[in-house]
């Protein structure tokens, strides 16, 4: 998909800049910056939550890592993909396939400074209608329940709440969604 966006060179021209956008599949080769991606885009709640590498060893953005995400792709049913920007992975997302009509959401990511744009949506979007092409009828979602702000942003887009979790080896509660396809 292209974009094209005014852009004013001097007050006298205006330019237009392309823009060139597109969802892919992750290759490979893409699993270092993957992890980076998420990594710096989970960081943000971790911030803002209190949550460290001490006591939240096992959140996102300090769990990550290349070798988890190539186990993913490599030894599971897990479809990955990746929101590319002029060339820049700014989106990522996975989907686990799961032997009951179900799939889950996971690790969808934007890096900051490419928030509040519409790539999450974009990428919500998508999931879904990759979730409905591998002949998924619902798509499970795990959240941080303390991030308001995201679980409101899911029931936005159509995902319903359906409990709470509470882990001894997470300093949070982990908030359950899911949407029906």
């Amino acid at each position: 998909e292209k974009k094209w966006m005014p852009f004013q060179a001097s007050t006298h021209e205006l330019k237009v800049v392309e823009v060139n956008i597109m969802i892919r599949e992750v290759k490979r080769e893409d699993i270092p910056v993957c992890v980076d991606l998420i990594k710096k885009s989970f960081m943000t709640v971790a911030n803002e939550l209190g949550f460290t590498k001490t006591n939240a060893p096992r959140f996102t953005a300090f769990a990550t890592t290349n070798d988890r995400l190539y186990w993913q792709m490599n030894n599971e049913n897990r479809l990955m993909y990746v929101f590319e920007e002029n060339g820049i992975l700014c989106g990522y997302y996975s989907l686990l396939i799961q032997n009951n009509e179900e799939c889950e959401l996971n690790n969808l990511a934007v890096l900051p400074e490419y928030r509040h744009n519409g790539v999450g949506g974009e990428l919500l979007n998508h999931a879904f209608d990759m979730a409905r092409n591998a002949g998924c009828k619902i798509v499970n979602i795990g959240i941080v329940e303390e991030n308001i702000v995201l679980r409101k942003w899911y029931e936005h887009n159509g995902a319903i709440h359906v409990g709470i979790k509470k882990y001894d080896f997470f300093p949070f509660t982990c908030g359950y969604m899911k949407k029906v396809l």
